[in-house]
């Protein structure tokens, strides 16, 4: 005897089902990755506050005795000011990341924390309007769409700011290793 087949109609809910299932972790999976770029941003440019950190205590001593040595040459003096602003802007653009930019242009959203707060009423109207819109499938993945978009935004301007203050990083250190060479060729 073979085993009977279920009719159509009864494996579409299990297909939607499985679907909508699928399409939430998918959702979610990207949530998750994004806000690991923002991690990850947030990572680098404290590591180059660190390296700075380190890094600037023992250049500064070696640099008075440059100063100490030269203390008339005026092209040291430049190439010294370059130096500086461009590690003064490189910090900047580190510490820059950190800081968090939230725009409010967007409609309110149920996964932003600020809006749960602020635009849902109490915690009992946040439930039900939670709730609710979860029910809504098209709803809930405009939410979380909208959340993706928005943290992604987030993570792009991180690492905007991770990457000028490694191009400003890079060019001080190109400067110093001139002040370096400037000044061993004046020893000579």
């Amino acid at each position: 005897m073979e085993p009977q087949e279920k009719p159509i109609e009864h494996l579409e809910p299990e297909i939607k089902r499985t679907h909508t299932e699928e399409l939430v972790d998918h959702y979610w999976g990207s949530i998750n990755y994004v806000s690991g770029l923002i991690k990850a941003s947030e990572i680098k440019a404290g590591l180059i506050l660190s390296f700075f950190g380190i890094v600037l205590n023992f250049i500064f001593q070696k640099l008075m005795l440059v100063i100490v040595n030269f203390p008339n040459d005026i092209f040291l003096y430049i190439i010294l000011g370059l130096w500086f602003t461009c590690t003064a802007l490189s910090i900047y653009f580190s510490i820059r990341c950190f800081i968090p930019r939230i725009e409010a242009k967007y409609d309110k959203n149920i996964f932003f924390f600020g809006d749960i707060i602020s635009k849902f009423g109490n915690i009992h109207e946040f439930s039900k309007t939670f709730y609710r819109i979860s029910l809504d499938e098209e709803q809930l993945f405009d939410h979380l769409g909208q959340q993706i978009y928005i943290i992604s935004k987030i993570a792009s301007l991180k690492f905007k700011n991770v990457k000028r203050s490694l191009q400003f990083m890079a060019y001080g250190m190109f400067l110093l290793l001139i002040v370096i060479i400037y000044s061993l060729l004046l020893t000579l």
